[in-house]
């Protein structure tokens, strides 16, 4: 599928586009052209699919929904991101959007007539009241919401109504916008039936439809990675891999991680199937902040592009952005007139050919995981497809190193030096990529 050969970027449109944190529900402001400005540049830069987190209308940060089938305010309007998806597509760029369903934001017009109206009105079923309680807003109810957040209102998914109201928005946005994707909010709290349902929903609009689910935890969900359910989950065990490994010059630590999830043993949890990876987000701090050693940040893409699964770079970190978490997120996620595209343009250029050569690659895109060889500081691994065969080597320490695959000959798609792969040369803090001869 087109998705399984993509290079995705990540947008958080609110922060992106500069709004207010709060939404005063007044006139609309039209930001969306800050992301149009920007589609010459992703093309530019080898992405082929673009992960918008939430867009629709909301209370603050987007997962506070309160219209289904309304762009927020603060960004725009419906017929400006119609536009926007049109611009988009022109590119060759695919549009996913993020679908938050397991909870609404307090000001959801169904919520809002349950505060009014209580037991007199058939929204009620649409949440889990306790009409016997009192909320932290002092509403003389309570309800159920996400993990002790009380401005975010659980729903209850097995209401017809509600199911109902949720596939309805679905096609709305397939059929009007012509969208390709839905990331799933908090997929884990979402149930199998719920999945299912949604896959035969979009199914029936447009097939090679990409769901990808968020899951945060380390668990075993490959069940769900199914053609009845999910194409791919994100994949947060590499990523808090990836960044310890190479903080504690500890390869064995992500090495670990591929072999459990990725290699050709039987227990392996996720062979053949590829998780969405990525070296930072919206909700962790930054790659370039969290990297200790600086001089590395071009081998953690290279790893990124070339372990199994779909890469996805995360707005501005492509120009070495920092970011951590205080100030309730709000520094992961500036607007992007605030981000210095002039620094790192090596990583930029360096992100750039990983794309190109992801794309070019069917053993990268498809191909089996296999470790080579593991030390510390250096390790190596293979990719085959079909004929197909990639070798990886990444040196994240001062001193160089050699090291040794097998006895062929290969061309570094990186460099274009053709060598021995039984003699793989590495210098301080860089990488190779051969394909074999």
């Amino acid at each position: 599928m087109w998705f399984d050969e993509s290079v995705f970027y990540q947008i958080y449109p609110l922060g992106f586009c500069g709004a207010e944190r709060e939404n005063d529900f007044g006139e609309v402001r039209r930001r969306l052209g800050k992301i149009e400005a920007e589609i010459p540049r992703l093309k530019e830069l080898g992405i082929t699919a673009v992960l918008f987190n939430p867009l629709f209308e909301s209370e603050r940060h987007g997962y506070d929904t309160v219209d289904f089938y309304k762009i927020d305010r603060r960004l725009g309007t419906n017929e400006e991101f119609k536009e926007l998806v049109k611009k988009f597509h022109e590119a060759g760029i695919r549009v996913v959007l993020d679908g938050v369903f397991n909870h609404t934001g307090r000001a959801f017009m169904p919520f809002k007539e349950v505060l009014e109206k209580r037991e007199g009105t058939d929204y009620r079923f649409w949440f889990n009241i306790n009409f016997y309680g009192n909320s932290r807003y002092n509403d003389g109810l309570d309800y159920e919401n996400w993990e002790g957040h009380p401005e975010l209102v659980k729903l209850r998914l097995e209401n017809q109504d509600v199911q109902n109201y949720l596939m309805d928005a679905v096609r709305f946005w397939i059929s009007e916008f012509q969208i390709d994707g839905l990331r799933l909010d908090v997929c884990y709290l979402l149930p199998p039936w719920f999945m299912e349902l949604l896959r035969r929903t979009v199914n029936a609009c447009k097939p090679d439809f990409f769901l990808v689910g968020e899951v945060i935890h380390c668990g075993n969900f490959q069940a769900n990675i199914c053609p009845e359910r999910l194409n791919s989950i994100t994949d947060y065990e590499c990523f808090k891999g990836m960044i310890s490994a190479f903080n504690s010059d500890n390869l064995f630590e992500i090495e670990h991680s591929l072999t459990r999830l990725f290699s050709s043993q039987s227990w392996a949890l996720y062979t053949g199937k590829r998780m969405l990876n990525f070296v930072d987000n919206h909700d962790v701090i930054r790659a370039y902040t969290a990297l200790k050693e600086k001089r590395n940040l071009l081998n953690l893409y290279t790893l990124l592009f070339t372990m199994p699964g779909i890469p996805c770079v995360y707005y501005g970190s492509e120009f070495g952005a920092e970011g951590d978490k205080s100030d309730l997120d709000y520094k992961l996620r500036p607007c992007i007139d605030e981000v210095d595209k002039t620094a790192h343009g090596e990583l930029v250029a360096h992100i750039r050919k990983l794309s190109e050569i992801k794309r070019g690659s069917k053993a990268l895109c498809y191909g089996s995981y296999e470790k080579a060889t593991l030390q510390n500081k250096n390790f190596s691994f293979v990719r085959e497809w079909e004929g197909e065969k990639i070798i990886v080597a990444i040196n994240i320490s001062e001193g160089d190193c050699t090291v040794r695959v097998e006895e062929a000959e290969g061309v570094d798609l990186l460099t274009g030096q053709v060598r021995n792969l039984n003699d793989i040369y590495l210098p301080p803090f860089t990488a190779a990529i051969y394909r074999k001869n």
